[in-house]
């Protein structure tokens, strides 16, 4: 199962080709092309909704400038350790 979605894809399908170069590129294999045509006439990219690292190969493979965007979502912050009694360590 994976994990949380570390990224989202944006695509335009006014500027998309229907290629299918992103959905064979993508390493978590969550674009997929669409069932409904575009104004086209091309079955253009979507993404799923999930599963996306935000690594950008879909973006980099596409043809088209501006068809792809990506975000890379901020990682949740890790809680610090707390210390005992707030001490710091012995200096040497």
């Amino acid at each position: 199962m994976p994990g949380p979605a570390r990224g989202n894809v944006e695509i335009d399908i006014e500027e998309c080709k229907g290629c299918g170069l992103c959905v064979e590129s993508c390493p978590p294999e969550c674009l997929e092309l669409a069932a409904n045509l575009s104004a086209y006439g091309v079955h253009p990219a979507q993404y799923s909704g999930e599963g996306c690292t935000g690594c950008g190969i879909c973006f980099y493979c596409c043809p088209e400038p501006g068809a792809i965007t990506i975000f890379r979502l901020a990682a949740p912050r890790k809680a610090l350790a707390s210390t005992q009694g707030g001490q710091h360590a012995a200096a040497l």
